[in-house]
């Protein structure tokens, strides 16, 4: 940045009370949002109000730099993408200002959450209607840019046809309100000596002009299409008093919603709110054997008036069954149908939803359309929600550089005329040789159309846009709407001209050259939009780089395929409000930099343009990896399975072996070893671990947290123990089986106790406990990035194990972290030679929860080998427990003794995350992670409850965090056992 410019940015940012960005990595960070595009944005502002925003209009009116406004930055159109200063308003910008539960409307600032808002409202009986698959963290002022609609669109129309006004800043600095206005108001309006009156007059000139009326009228999609969003919405303010007599009172909100933030910056908005729903709820899953059905099915489907119909295409429903989150979301699936409708049904009983539902499975069926008609009601209806909402994240899991990608995604013709355009559809992508994926808002006439390109391939980016000027006619021809619900952006801007043709782009021309005469406001969007497949966020034809890993990336095509995985979806920015644990450092502080999202951004663009040999070698990369915790959410939330743990430590790797190991990072790497040698004199280790003086001047010289206790030795190891007690692994009763128990590094050293007790109540309930020489479970090297010494680990075990462990005897752990080691990292690590193996392994290496639980099952467990006393205990399952396998088998096993009641905590990552949480400079945001749900949930956890925490560091967080003792689950259970068995 040039020094001029580099003095402006800072004169502004000494003047606003937020934040401005003007470093490389930030300005990288904000370059791309959920579309193909990518713009280096010359600034990032995050302003706490009015006055912020009113001086960032001013400075960018004085100095010709354009304003990009932006929320979560979910944008599929490359609407928040551009060269000028970025505002998010994602960061301050997010409160809930006033509800009025009488007259059903609230005004809110534009960053807030969509279910926030609605968890806000649920107790007064009352939400905000329309909806998004990305409703966990898209705000309000992105639902008005946009003018989303979701799922339930049929019911509830759009953001517009909810929004009562909208207070904003206009590009000459000044503030005003666009709410509805009666006739002598606007007259008033009209009269003004300011901006604001120049933009009610140009809007009367404009719609009081009969040439112009019948332009609009004739042109503009047909208004029996509810998603309809392409250009500014003339037509609809058209049919507003006075233009139309009789009219509802004109109301520019309904202008704005949909503008994509170039006619103005709002600042609150009123919205109109409609009472929750008390009907029963049923959905009918209908499956087809070929996708045509689903089109002519649909038509059946609206005669019976449901709520919403939603499709989903077999490209998507197979690309679900490897996403480890939506497993189980697909238990409603039969088979491999062609395309599945969701069809949303509402009746005062579920008895009226079965007959409904019967008898649109008996249309159908006599219709030919339907193999299987499941009706899923309760809390499974969640589940095929969660599904359906995950389509557009899983398509990046597609193999290879080919994509399904949004080009044509958004189109809307009237419903009747679906079937009809889909034909005429497929013969435009049998001209071009395309492939097409088909889901969501097929019952309003909309279906996100993706087809497959590889947009680094130059040929296909032509075929991009000579596609997408194939379907604008198309869509024309049916006079339908280019953009539904997601926006014109820079995808589809160019393209308004022939959808609405050439006098009505004039028209929205002067809207804009009036609401923006220096065009400061998201410029290059709706109007002069630049051609749409310029500024992609890959340069077509360039070769992608081989880089060598320790991991193998070859399943996906190499790390750099495993990082673009990420298309800017921002699963990663959900709070602990909406649940799960991606991503504990972004939940902490509402920061894009702390986001999955960011991570793969930065990691994209240096591993992609780096002039360095290692191109790891960049302390950028260091930096903002840094407050990853390896949590290991992202593997199964996010619905592109980006593994950022997994990355981090490959990154830190190659880091290391330009900058050499850090002393801290060496010996927790080599904690076993440490421990190893203090476990012969554990009472004189102990004594320096925990003596203050001592303590405070061993954690001040490596870097630990002052505050941190550090973990002590057991008395005697648990592999000593074993030896001293091998008749501790013989079963007590009749034996039920055998298995080999994983003797990790955790329960050997520090957890001891931990490890006698799942001996012995394997042995309580039957088993024979089995052991061979395994090496440390690794886990401590891959945390810390020494993944070469890490993989000589995990090919150790590997060949220890994979002739000895079956489904029938199987390999059983404590630590979840070290065993999960064998499913998760452990067959990237293998090398060819033993992936096979190690993949083979994987299946039958076992948390001994699950194995117990497995069991139970199975009935060779039962619940009078348990005491009868009653206990509740409340549940903080491990992250990686979470995101490779399941709490459920936790939870089950705690529920087997006929007393017992398990309540989990919703609660993400601890904070802990290994050793994060002791490493000095990571303390505080540590402490906030736990602070987030953990913590309250357990201070307010009566002291008879007990706390169960399969995690070793997360029993210490809790400690640490609440005071009080959290017990390994099979603690728990053993103490059952002998409470039953008098042991």
């Amino acid at each position: 940045m040039e020094n001029g410019l580099l003095k402006l940015f800072l004169q502004l940012q000494s003047e606003l009370e937020g934040d401005l960005f003007i470093d490389e990595v930030t300005r990288l960070l904000y370059a791309t949002d959920a579309s193909a595009y990518r713009e280096k944005p010359l600034a990032v502002a995050r302003p706490k109000g009015k006055a912020d925003l009113k001086r960032c209009v001013e400075f960018a009116r004085k100095n010709k730099i354009p304003l990009i406004p932006r929320t979560a930055g979910t944008s599929l159109a490359g609407q928040v993408v551009g060269s000028g200063m970025v505002v998010d308003v994602s960061r301050y910008m997010g409160r809930i200002l006033e509800v009025n539960t009488e007259e059903r409307w609230v005004r809110v600032e534009p960053g807030v959450i969509l279910d926030e808002l609605n968890a806000f409202l649920m107790p007064m009986g009352l939400f905000f209607g329309p909806e998004t698959s990305t409703s966990n963290r898209c705000m309000i002022g992105g639902m008005l840019g946009n003018n989303a609609c979701g799922a339930h669109s049929l019911l509830y129309g759009s953001t517009r046809d909810h929004t009562l006004e909208v207070e904003a800043i206009l590009s000459d600095g000044s503030e005003a309100v666009f709410g509805p206005l009666p006739e002598e108001g606007f007259k008033e309006k009209c009269s003004l000596d300011s901006l604001e009156g120049d933009i009610y007059r140009i809007l009367r000139d404009i719609l009081s002009d009969p040439s112009n009326q019948e332009e609009i009228r004739k042109e503009y999609p047909h208004p029996a299409i509810r998603r309809r969003n392409t250009g500014y919405a003339l037509d609809l303010l058209l049919n507003a008093h006075p233009f139309t007599p009789g009219g509802e009172a004109l109301n520019l909100s309904r202008l704005l919603a949909g503008s994509e933030g170039t006619l103005a910056l709002t600042t609150a908005v009123k919205l109109n709110l409609v009472p929750l729903q008390t009907l029963k709820t049923g959905l009918l899953c209908v499956h087809f054997h070929r996708l045509e059905e689903a089109f002519r099915a649909n038509l059946i489907a609206l005669k019976h008036r449901p709520g919403s119909v939603e499709l989903m295409d077999r490209t998507i429903l197979e690309l679900t069954r490897h996403n480890i989150e939506q497993q189980k979301n697909r238990f409603f699936v039969d088979g491999s149908p062609a395309a599945i409708l969701i069809i949303e049904l509402f009746a005062g009983s579920l008895s009226e939803i079965g007959s409904a539902a019967l008898r649109m499975e008996e249309e159908m069926r006599a219709a030919g359309y339907g193999y299987h008609f499941p009706l899923i009601t309760g809390p499974d209806i969640q589940k095929v929600w969660n599904l359906r909402k995950a389509g557009l994240g899983v398509l990046s899991n597609m193999e290879g550089d080919a994509k399904p990608v949004a080009v044509i995604e958004d189109t809307a013709v009237m419903v009747d005329d679906l079937p009809g355009y889909m034909d005429d559809f497929k013969q435009v992508l049998e001209k071009y040789g395309l492939n097409c994926v088909f889901f969501a808002h097929i019952g309003t006439g909309e279906l996100h159309l993706r087809p497959v390109l590889n947009l680094k391939d130059p040929k296909d980016v032509e075929k991009f846009r000579n596609l997408a000027v194939d379907i604008a006619r198309l869509v024309k021809k049916y006079r339908g709407s280019l953009s539904g619900e997601h926006g014109d952006g820079r995808l589809r801007g160019e393209f308004i001209p022939l959808i609405l043709g050439e006098k009505n782009y004039e028209l929205l021309k002067k809207v804009k050259q009036t609401w923006d005469p220096a065009h400061i406001l998201n410029p290059g969007k709706i109007t002069a939009t630049p051609p749409m497949n310029t500024s992609l966020r890959y340069t077509p034809g360039k070769t992608a780089r081989e880089i060598e890993t320790v991991y193998d990336y070859s399943v996906v095509g190499g790390i750099l395929r495993a990082i673009e995985k990420c298309n800017g979806s921002g699963d990663c920015r959900k709070t602990e409000k909406a649940g799960g644990t991606m991503c504990p450092s972004y939940m902490a502080t509402r920061d894009e930099n702390t986001t999955t999202r960011a991570r793969a951004n930065l990691l994209r663009e240096f591993l992609t343009n780096s002039p360095k040999n290692n191109p790891f070698d960049h302390i950028e990369l260091y930096d903002i990896l840094d407050l990853c915790l390896a949590c290991k959410g992202c593997k199964s939330e996010c619905p592109s399975n980006v593994d950022m743990a997994k990355l981090k430590s490959e990154f830190l790797q190659h880091y290391h072996d330009e900058h050499g190991i850090p002393l801290r990072t060496r010996l927790i790497a080599y904690i076993s070893t440490i421990q190893r040698l203090g476990s012969v004199f554990p009472t004189a280790f102990n004594f320096f671990a925990t003596q203050a003086f001592f303590s405070r001047m061993l954690k001040k010289t490596l870097g630990f947290a002052g505050k941190r206790s550090i973990p002590v030795l057991y008395k005697i190891t648990l592999k000593r123990w074993i030896r001293r007690n091998p008749g501790e692994l013989l079963p007590r009763q009749a034996e039920r089986g055998a298995v080999y128990l994983f003797i990790d590094e955790f329960s050997n050293f520090n957890d001891t106790e931990t490890g006698i007790s799942a001996i012995r109540l394997l042995t309580a309930l039957g088993y024979r406990v089995m052991l061979a020489k395994n090496r440390e479970s690794a886990r401590t090297f891959i945390s810390k990035g020494l993944l070469r010494k890490a993989k000589k680990k995990a090919i150790q075990n590997i060949l220890t194990y994979k002739d000895l462990v079956s489904e029938s005897l199987p390999l059983v752990g404590i630590e979840p972290s070290a065993i999960l080691g064998f499913r998760d990292e452990y067959p990237d690590l293998a090398g060819k030679e033993l992936r096979e193996e190690a993949s083979k392994m994987a299946k039958h290496a076992l948390m001994i929860d699950e194995f117990i639980a497995g069991e139970y099952e199975k009935g060779k467990i039962v619940p009078g080998q348990f005491t009868g006393k009653p206990l509740h205990i409340k549940l903080h399952g491990h992250c990686q427990q979470k995101a490779v396998a399941s709490t459920a088998p936790t939870k089950v096993m705690l529920g087997i003794p006929r007393n017992y009641s398990v309540e989990e905590i919703p609660s993400g990552c601890c904070g802990m995350a290994g050793s994060f949480g002791y490493e000095k400079e990571h303390y505080d945001l540590s402490m906030k992670v736990g602070e987030l749900v953990l913590f309250p949930a357990i201070r307010n956890t009566p002291k008879e409850v007990v706390i169960a925490a399969p995690g070793t560091s997360c029993r210490h967080q809790i400690a640490d965090g609440t005071g009080r003792k959290a017990l390994h689950p099979v603690e728990i259970m053993y103490r059952a056992v002998k409470e039953n068995n008098h042991l």
